[in-house]
């Protein structure tokens, strides 16, 4: 385990180069591992189990056809690999509850019978356990209970395995009946595609992730995007105008620069007037946005965010309302205009590329 300095605070971080495939395979010889739900996590997370040569099968209520024909397209045999839930839960030693935290309720009580003494129960989220009040999960004192989340969606984590280059993820063991529970998880935790693994609890889990997604992940950062672009089109800018310089070029440019070396690396590498205006807004910025950010975490803390997943996910029509919501977000003019900006790329791209080989070809002639 590497000692990691974040800040001046120190954590106790878990690579590749402590805990490697082969040790991951090592500990999960014998083990059977049910991924319950084909959704978002289930395919990337199966699937870089079993290139990584584990043995996995998937339990998925065919009633769901969707889910069910892709686990089928993606080579898992009805019978086989693939089976209803009860039965992929009965054959498994481990438990991965992949549903979405709406349908956990549900999903319930069709796996807990299965959770026989030794085995393990698995999540990427700590929602189900720790608000196991509101969700009726309930595991016996004698299997683990242990967790790996992926910083990432499902897309991410299958593409950045594929690319040969590891997400980082969390890890927690609620409950260690085996005394193999960490090890277990943090094979697991190598399976599925991690690079670096950070312990946590199940509680800071959910609460960070919650945070983050309502936060800057997904919710602040939409609405800031929608409130800018709106401003500029009042204004009198073009649609193409108000999103490349709301979106286009955060994405495809200042974005990158922070991934590679940080915000201040970022604004070092912009033009004095940007570097300027960024300084002196910031702070107006984080003082509007943090009384919102306060409420945001009292609402987590309170459960009342959690209460409302489940209310709102597990309703019978939610998936017709979920489609209407984001169809009204694809189908503004700001994501129209997206659309626009984003189908001129793979021209762009072919000329770069054909640019580069003739480049490559005329110094192979010298």
């Amino acid at each position: 385990m590497a000692k990691i300095n974040f800040g001046g605070v120190k954590e106790n971080v878990v690579t590749r180069a402590e805990f490697p495939l082969k040790k991951a395979q090592q500990v999960l010889k014998n083990e059977v591992i049910a991924v319950i739900g084909y959704g978002v996590q289930g395919p990337a997370q199966s699937l870089n189990m079993r290139d990584n040569g584990i043995k996995v099968i998937i339990g998925q209520d065919p009633r769901f056809a969707n889910d069910w024909q892709r686990a089928v397209q993606d080579g898992f045999q009805p019978g086989k690999t693939l089976f209803d839930v009860e039965e992929a839960c009965a054959k498994a030693t481990i438990i991965m509850m992949l549903v979405n935290d709406g349908a956990l309720k549900y999903v319930w009580p069709r796996v807990q019978p299965h959770l026989t003494k030794g085995k393990a129960l698995y999540f990427s989220h700590g929602f189900g356990w720790v608000y196991r009040k509101l969700t009726g999960v309930k595991a016996p004192k004698d299997v683990d209970v242990i967790l790996v989340a992926p910083k990432g969606s499902g897309t991410s984590v299958r593409r950045n395995f594929l690319a040969g280059v590891g997400i980082n993820s969390s890890f927690a063991v609620a409950q260690d009946a085996t005394k193999r529970a960490r090890q277990r998880t943090l094979a697991i935790g190598i399976a599925v595609g991690s690079g670096y693994l950070f312990p946590t609890t199940f509680e800071h889990e959910v609460t960070s992730d919650l945070v983050g997604e309502r936060g800057v992940l997904m919710g602040a950062l939409a609405g800031i995007m929608e409130a800018q672009y709106d401003v500029l089109r009042q204004n009198g800018h073009s649609p193409s105008e108000a999103f490349n310089e709301t979106v286009e070029e955060l994405t495809q440019s200042l974005i990158r620069l922070v991934d590679e070396n940080g915000m201040d690396w970022m604004y070092s590498n912009c033009s004095a007037t940007a570097q300027r205006g960024a300084l002196d807004w910031k702070p107006r910025f984080k003082a509007a946005v943090m009384p919102v950010f306060k409420k945001l975490y009292t609402a987590v803390k309170s459960q009342a965010e959690a209460k409302r997943v489940i209310k709102v996910c597990g309703a019978p029509d939610y998936k017709k309302k979920l489609d209407a919501e984001l169809k009204a977000m694809g189908t503004s003019e700001m994501w129209r205009a997206g659309a626009a900006v984003r189908a001129l790329r793979p021209h762009e791209k072919a000329k770069a590329n054909a640019a580069t080989a003739a480049g490559v070809r005329g110094r192979g002639k010298n």
